[in-house]
């Protein structure tokens, strides 16, 4: 009998240890001297082709509404015809209508824009569902994963390969929880090596 209560004793030691562990928050980080600092270059949004864009001009319903990005960069707008937006992030787009609206047109017009729907990503290679998929502003990889219906089980789980829309090749990616997918991007999974 004593043997049996020092093993419950243990027992109930180590459940009052695990309860404890579980109930105090994670470890202050500390930081150390040879971890170097990260900088993150956040760039401003550029439209281009497949972007949906919603124009509105002041007391101007006729000439509101929202606007689709072709394949060539533009769209048609009432009165002043073809506005390029390829490469415009949206107050260079507003400039750049208000001033085509001024010309002969308004008198000191204001045009507020903003992005209606992001041109589509697409995803390849070791998911379940390869495809063309919606854009939301934030997307990470896993989510975009999660999206094609998940990983294949040869899937390589550590690394992903991304193309952008202005890039010619594709860039290796570590693939974290973190690691984010623009608009018009093209995501690939590899296959991993047994």
């Amino acid at each position: 009998m004593p043997h049996a209560l020092k093993i419950s004793s243990v027992a109930l030691g180590l459940s009052a240890l695990l309860i404890s562990a579980c109930q105090s928050g994670p470890a202050p980080a500390t930081p150390t001297a040879s971890a170097p600092a990260t900088t993150v270059t956040v760039t401003e949004y550029t439209l281009s082709s497949g972007d949906q864009v919603k124009v509105t001009v002041f007391g101007q319903p006729d000439l509101s509404g929202q606007f689709e990005v072709d394949g060539s960069g533009t769209f048609s707008m009432p009165l002043i015809g073809q506005v390029s937006a390829e490469g415009l992030s949206v107050p260079q787009l507003e400039s750049t209508i208000a001033a085509a609206l001024a010309d002969g047109y308004l008198v000191n017009p204001q045009v507020s824009a903003e992005v209606a729907n992001y041109r589509p990503y697409y995803i390849l290679g070791e998911v379940r569902n390869p495809g063309e998929y919606p854009y939301t502003n934030g997307l990470t990889v896993m989510e975009a994963v999660a999206s094609a219906g998940g990983f294949t089980y040869r899937a390589r789980k550590n690394v992903v390969f991304v193309r952008a829309t202005d890039a010619n090749a594709e860039q290796s990616v570590a693939l974290t929880a973190t690691t984010q997918v623009k608009p018009g991007d093209t995501l690939r999974i590899g296959e991993r090596i047994f």
